[in-house]
């Protein structure tokens, strides 16, 4: 938490509450990278959770970029991520972009039952009514701008950017908001509802960045940006699994190497080798050990051994 510049646990928690629902968008088994756990500090019981690489990888993806310690840590993780999924992730805003799209899907549903109810007969010309409000084209040319005019299966929201994006959820949500408000019924009169709130949102997304939404670049595939980092997130586990073997395979070989002698001497083949034997021996020794006077490394008569 401090490591990402968060002072206030409540604030770190919405994170990784974000973090944890973009790894259910990505069909990643949410408890095998975040395990709630509990810690105590000044005889209190506080709670916490237990990160894998992933995890931290996804965190630090949903943070705040304005925050330096986030940004650095998403510069970090993106590079980690699209090395090992050989393919380029564009910067942080790719985890905001899930979540967005995943919203206009839920939103579409919702909209299409609200137009079915006020007795729409064509939902495609409805949805096209809209977009032609907001970008001042026609839906086929928008396609194009776009470059998915040679995929007719894709819909060109999986190309769009997060601001984008933010901008067509707020269209849908206005689009269905008016229908109910208004009790509008028809299909003209729907189509002229969409082609308004288009239209108004177009203008609000001028008006606050200078940009209008046709103006905003192309981005990357969404599909490709979920395969990346599901791949990622595979790779990432790899390595948190051969970390823990080699952590128990430390541990093995520290049980299996045997006691050293009391007096260990660097360099001597039997103190290196395990042998119990004290290396000097004792001072009583009749047999010529180092600690008698002689020169006999780990004598092992009756008073050395």
């Amino acid at each position: 938490m401090y490591a990402l510049g968060y002072e206030k646990w409540p604030s770190f928690k919405k994170v990784i509450e974000k973090a944890i629902a973009a790894c259910a968008l990505l069909g990643i088994p949410v408890f095998d990278h975040f395990a709630q756990d509990v810690q105590e500090i000044d005889g209190k019981e506080v709670e916490d959770f237990s990160l894998s690489r992933f995890a931290c990888c996804v965190t630090a993806l949903n943070g705040d970029s304005a925050n330096r310690n986030v940004a650095a840590a998403q510069a970090y993780f993106v590079s980690l991520a699209e090395l090992f999924a050989e393919q380029r992730i564009e910067h942080a805003e790719s985890m905001d972009r899930l979540a967005i799209r995943e919203e206009i899907s839920e939103r579409e549903i919702t909209l299409s039952e609200t137009a079915a109810a006020a007795g729409i007969r064509s939902y495609s010309s409805f949805r096209v009514a809209g977009y032609m409000g907001m970008y001042e084209m026609d839906y086929q040319s928008l396609r194009t701008l776009r470059g998915v005019s040679h995929l007719p299966k894709r819909s060109v929201l999986d190309f769009m950017g997060k601001d984008e994006l933010a901008g067509n959820l707020f269209r849908l949500a206005l689009t269905e908001g008016r229908i109910r408000k208004e009790g509008t019924h028809g299909q003209a009169s729907l189509e002229n509802i969409a082609r308004q709130v288009g239209r108004r949102v177009r203008r609000t997304m001028h008006e606050e960045t200078g940009i209008y939404p046709e103006q905003l670049p192309t981005a990357q595939d969404i599909k490709l940006v979920r395969k990346g980092l599901k791949r990622a997130g595979a790779e990432l586990g790899v390595i948190d699994d051969l970390e823990h073997q080699r952590e128990i395979e430390v541990q093995t070989l520290t049980l299996m190497v045997p006691p050293r002698s009391p007096d260990f001497v660097p360099g001597c083949p039997e103190c290196a080798g395990g042998n119990p034997a004290s290396h000097l021996g004792s001072p009583n020794c009749t047999s010529g050990s180092i600690a008698s006077g002689g020169a006999v490394a780990h004598c092992t008569c009756e008073y050395c051994h």
